[in-house]
C-alpha cells in the first residue's frame, strides 16, 4: 500500500538538497531516514533510552571543538584573509588553528566510524541522525 505525505515546499527543497548530496533519489533518501529512525527507536527501547558508556564517551569526543572564543578568532581571521588585510603574524595563527581544526576533524570522524560500528550502521546514515553535515 503506498504511503503519500505531503510537505511543505521548504521541507521538500530540503530532502532534494540531502537527498542529491548523499547521491540517492529523494524516495529512497525519505524511505531510508525513516527505516534509521524507527531503527534508532527500537534500540533506544531495547536498550532502556539509554547510552552505553562506550557511545556516550564516543559521542562526547565526536562533540569536542574550539572554544567560542578560538572560532570567533578564526571568523575573524578568514574576515582578515578575504579583505586581504590579514598581516603575516595573523596568516601563521590562521594556519595553526586551521590545523588544529582538520586534526580535530580527522578525530571526530574516527569516532564516528567507531560509532556507526558500535551502532551496526553505516557512516552516511549514523551522520544523519546526528545532524552532521560533511564540510563543503
Amino acid at each position: 500500500m503506498p504511503l503519500i505525505l505531503e510537505v511543505t515546499p521548504e521541507l521538500e527543497s530540503q530532502i532534494r538538497s540531502a537527498a542529491a548530496q548523499a547521491g540517492i533519489s529523494p524516495d529512497a533518501y525519505v524511505l531510508e531516514s525513516v527505516t534509521a529512525r524507527l531503527a534508532q527507536k527500537r534500540q533506544r527501547s531495547s536498550k532502556g533510552n539509554r547510552l552505553s558508556q562506550t557511545e556516550a564517551d564516543l559521542l562526547q569526543k565526536i562533540n569536542r571543538s574550539l572554544s567560542q572564543i578560538q572560532w570567533m578568532r578564526y571568523r575573524t581571521l578568514i574576515a582578515k584573509r578575504h579583505a586581504e588585510t590579514l598581516t603575516p603574524e595573523e596568516q601563521t595563527e590562521l594556519i595553526a588553528l586551521s590545523d588544529q581544526i582538520e586534526e580535530a576533524n580527522s578525530k571526530r570522524m574516527g569516532y564516528v566510524a567507531e560509532l556507526a560500528q558500535v551502532r551496526r550502521t553505516t557512516i552516511p546514515v549514523l551522520m544523519r541522525e546526528l545532524g552532521l553535515q560533511p564540510a563543503r
